[in-house]
């Protein structure tokens, strides 16, 4: 086994560990910082493919993929790299369907769901409620917030049922934490989640493409030479970074297995090789870096967080068609819909080139991504297009291309396929989130550094 020594190690080379290094290097140019990957790649939960598509092949974000304009630092990242963004498509109707396959289908062409009075008013004093606490939240301490030990022993789904008054309000919020989480409501802290949406500005910020919210913008894939931005979208960020540190400073398919210290200095550990180093930031999510043996042993606070943060679950389809069909029909592409044994789909939103290509996105999200995972490409294919033809008409079927994470398949030829909570180095996506008494014991921990450990 080799051994090498460096100033800094940093585990990750997605958006987290890239950014880290950048900083560093900003501060103090003459440091040796390495970044070590265990994908074949850099960008972490940010990963773009060229699909068959209207004008030949283009290109799609098959991870994260949308900005917005309150999200400062990766706004300042795209400004910095000289890349463009352009808004979310939200021109026409919104198709949304909570209360079972038997409900009514409603469309409307405002940000806010047709829903009867009775429901608006009960979004409008629950949504009032949540904001109201939200705007007390300390996001840097959440345990200052006013009664935050009470609010942290709830879950999102307790407090809804305390507040909210109709069952289809609550099944709206069931739709949210999906969407937003890829978890049910009842499986993260009230706290956490105000927490959040306070970060956000606001809950309806975290669920909408208005301006200033989370779906705000896409990255704009430029014209660009193969060695910047080989993929485009959201990557084309991480690979600049990765270009800006120096690519011999990333090290690719090399996964972390160990991290000791001593008084001196500490030492990482792949499966061939080993670093020495005066300090190591782990930025890999934390159910991860709980697979990491560190000696001596993480703080038992430490170590208690790592281990009990979950990860949220999500499945991103994208189908590129011959032409936005529903745009034509007055349609915006966005559909919002509940789990059923018929329906896999929670969202989907226009997703269209820049160029043209005409596309549909969307997510299989929390349980429902759970009930179909397992189930057959083929049969999970099918079922969205048939709930595409149920909401946006017989069109929906005439598609030239459907790609899930990691999963090719065609009109009549199929490939492999896997999800992110399949992806070895990212085990779910898009976020890990805090259940019940995490925050109140264990959130100190997370600003600590362990020795020489930064996680």
């Amino acid at each position: 086994m080799t051994e090498e020594t460096w100033d800094v190690v940093i585990v990750g080379a997605g958006l987290s560990g890239l950014s880290a290094a950048q900083t560093l290097r900003k501060r103090n140019g003459k440091l040796r910082i390495l970044i070590l990957e265990g994908k074949d790649r850099v960008g972490g939960r940010t990963v773009t493919q060229e699909l068959p598509a209207a004008h030949g092949i283009d290109r799609w974000d098959m991870g994260g993929q949308w900005v917005g304009s309150t999200q400062t630092y990766v706004m300042d990242l795209i400004q910095e790299f000289g890349l463009e963004v352009y808004t979310q498509y939200t021109t026409g109707k919104k198709v949304h369907h909570v209360g079972g396959p038997h409900a009514k289908v409603r469309t409307s062409s405002t940000s806010i769901p047709a829903l009867s009075t009775l429901v608006l008013l009960d979004l409008s004093q629950l949504v009032w409620k949540i904001d109201r606490l939200s705007s007390t939240v300390s996001v840097e301490d959440p345990m200052k917030t006013p009664n935050a030990q009470e609010l942290d022993s709830m879950t999102l789904h307790s407090y809804i049922e305390k507040h909210a008054w109709t069952e289809e309000m609550k099944e709206e919020m069931g739709v949210c934490s999906r969407v937003v989480f890829g978890m049910e409501p009842n499986q993260m802290s009230f706290l956490y989640f105000i927490m959040y949406a306070a970060a956000a500005g606001g809950v309806l910020c975290l669920l909408e493409s208005t301006p200033g919210s989370a779906q705000e913008f896409r990255v704009k894939t430029l014209d660009c030479t193969a060695a910047l931005c080989p993929q485009g979208g959201t990557q084309q960020l991480s690979e600049r970074l990765a270009q800006q540190i120096g690519r011999e400073s990333v090290r690719l398919g090399q996964a972390v297995t160990a991290i000791w210290q001593d008084a001196e200095r500490a030492k990482v550990m792949t499966a061939t090789h080993s670093y020495l180093c005066r300090a190591v930031i782990v930025t890999c999510p934390p159910h991860l870096a709980a697979k990491i043996h560190y000696q001596p042993a993480l703080p038992i606070q430490r170590e208690h967080l790592t281990q009990n943060m979950p990860v949220g679950h999500l499945m991103k389809f994208v189908i590129t068609y011959q032409m936005a069909f529903w745009r034509e029909k007055g349609y915006s592409g966005e559909i919002v819909a509940r789990p059923s044994a018929e329906c896999p789909l929670s969202v989907t939103f226009d997703g269209t080139s820049p160029s043209g290509s005409a596309a549909l996105v969307g997510f299989i999200s929390g349980v429902q991504a759970y009930n179909w995972s397992s189930r057959e490409l083929s049969e999970r294919r099918d079922a969205v297009i048939l709930s595409l033809v149920k909401y946006l008409g017989e069109e929906a079927a005439s598609y030239i291309h459907y790609e899930e994470k990691d999963c090719v398949f065609q009109m009549y030829s199929a490939l492999c396929c896997q999800d992110w909570a399949l992806e070895e180095y990212s085990g779910g996506c898009p976020v890990n989130v805090m259940a019940p008494g995490m925050l109140t014991y264990y959130h100190p921990s997370l600003c600590m550094p362990c020795g020489r450990f930064f996680l």
